[in-house]
């Protein structure tokens, strides 16, 4: 049943990160395409409440699928299983959203 819960959570974060990273190619598209460089960027990102909703819904998104495809390829690959499984999603997914929750903090409000 767990396997099931974590199938569906994944493919819900693959629905929800589509559009996510097709914004976020917009972007970069703009942004290149446009010249801006970093410190113009940053300057329209800080401060910027929406930003930080796209960036912090994408980070979290990507933390859970990510931890997700990590324990299927960790218990395919390595065999592990059990507790020591869920110990590697816990800390794949916890480890990718404080890296990217840090970012997204420090590009729209630092």
């Amino acid at each position: 049943m767990l396997s099931l819960r974590l199938y569906v959570l994944q493919r819900i974060t693959a629905l929800l990160m589509a559009p996510l990273v097709l914004g976020h190619l917009a972007m970069i598209i703009y942004a290149t395409q446009g010249g801006l460089s970093a410190a113009e960027i940053l300057g329209r990102t800080q401060g910027s409440v929406l930003w930080h909703l796209f960036y912090g819904t994408f980070v979290l998104a990507v933390s859970i699928h990510a931890a997700i495809g990590v324990r299927a390829v960790v218990h395919e690959w390595v065999g592990v299983k059990g507790v020591v499984l869920d110990v590697v999603m816990w800390a794949t997914g916890l480890g990718l959203f404080a890296l990217g929750a840090r970012a997204v903090w420090a590009v729209t409000f630092a």
